[in-house]
């Protein structure tokens, strides 16, 4: 199974921008996959990104424990950088949002947003795991 190569969700993306200082979006599937990205980031970089920000993701949730308790559910990691911030979040099952912004966003804004249109897209974002479709021996 291949990312799709359209881009049917990513005006739901460019939304999430509409917070001053706010750069890129990305939709992301656990295992890498992009499922969607915002008008402003080419898709192989997107490409990247949800790659790189699928190993984020899996490396937060095994730290769930130092929360105490290792079943504690992933919600959200925020990353810093001199010149900006990486938010990602839980955005359905197996889904992950990711939203990149300046030093000088609103922090509280923009997961805010991000929140929001989880909560109103729901089942839109669900990207349940893949399962082997090869035929039985």
């Amino acid at each position: 199974m291949t990312a799709p190569k359209t881009n049917e969700l990513g005006w739901m993306l460019d939304e999430v921008l509409k917070v001053p200082e706010a750069r890129h979006a990305i939709l992301l599937s656990a295992d890498g996959m992009l499922r969607a990205h915002s008008a402003d980031i080419g898709r192989d970089d997107a490409e990247r990104l949800a790659a790189g920000l699928s190993g984020v993701q899996s490396i937060s949730r095994s730290t769930a424990e130092f929360c105490g308790r290792p079943d504690t559910p992933w919600r959200q990691t925020l990353i810093e950088f001199a010149h900006g911030y990486v938010f990602l979040v839980a955005a359905g099952e197996g889904t992950h949002l990711a939203v990149s912004t300046t030093e000088d966003v609103d922090m509280e804004a923009v997961t805010y947003r991000m929140h929001k249109m989880v909560d109103r897209l729901g089942k839109e974002l669900t990207s349940p795991a893949r399962r082997d479709t090869g035929s039985p021996a």
